[in-house]
């Protein structure tokens, strides 16, 4: 198998199996402020940044199943409501830690865990729960996301302090498919985004971040061969295949 990269600092923090694969901090992106993407949260262990995360109701956060590999909830925290992973908003503890059953660690399927909030966050300007799709709302190709977290903008594995995002266009399936089809099968569960030509992408320590077009949350950061490759688009776990788990488990 072709190396890929995980899209967060998972495999670097011993958090999973997954070292073979890249993920990530937005590469060709621009500085954001929390307000314009108060959904955003900063996953935390001991205090430092390692995945992103959804605001999806007071009390439930959206994040990537591999990086929650530890289903112990108190080694995880949240920091909501600041463009500084380091400082600032609120910080929340976690319960329980709810990865998607059918989650698979070798190829990603179902990349989803939603995360129990002890507490329920109040909103304000920067901080606020994203839409959802509905089950198996499609998207269309060339549809224009906005991606964002704290990852590598540069694919050398150093996080960013502030917040960054990316514009992404939406990617077409079977071309994702062929372009990836040598690192790790693309399946209806996920989605891809990205430029052909490269230079804009998440990268690590991006993953479990959002993906959204039109006010809807409609991927989290999964994984890609390296970040921002010409002909490589990023994956994205697909919100609207796991719509009604999430209404199961979060009633969201």
């Amino acid at each position: 198998m072709n190396q890929v990269l995980l899209v967060s600092l998972c495999a670097l923090l011993g958090l999973s199996n997954a070292a073979t694969l890249s993920s990530g901090r937005i590469v060709g992106g621009f500085q954001i402020d929390i307000a314009e993407v108060p959904h955003q949260v900063s996953l935390q262990r001991s205090g430092h940044h390692f995945c992103g995360g959804s605001i999806i109701s007071p009390r439930w956060v959206l994040t990537a199943a591999h990086c929650t590999v530890n289903r112990d909830p108190t080694a995880y925290t949240v920091r909501a409501g600041s463009s500084d992973r380091t400082d600032g908003g609120v910080v929340v503890n976690v319960i329980s830690v709810n990865p998607h059953p059918e989650y698979d660690s070798d190829n990603y399927n179902y990349d989803f865990s939603l995360l129990e909030l002890a507490e329920s966050i109040g909103f304000s300007r920067s901080i606020e729960a994203i839409a959802l799709p509905e089950a198996d709302e499609a998207v269309e190709d060339g549809v224009m996301c906005t991606v964002s977290g704290w990852g590598d903008t540069k694919n050398f594995l150093e996080t960013d302090r502030l917040l960054r995002a990316a514009n992404v266009p939406s990617y077409n399936q079977e071309q994702c498919a062929k372009a990836l089809e040598k690192v790790v099968p693309v399946t209806e569960q996920m989605i891809c985004a990205g430029y052909e030509a490269g230079g804009k992408d998440s990268c690590q320590g991006d993953s479990g971040g959002p993906l959204v077009a039109d006010g809807k949350l409609i991927g989290v950061v999964s994984w890609g061969k390296g970040c921002a490759l010409p002909k490589l688009p990023g994956v994205y776990a697909r919100v609207s295949a796991a719509r009604e788990w999430i209404r199961e488990v979060a009633q969201v």
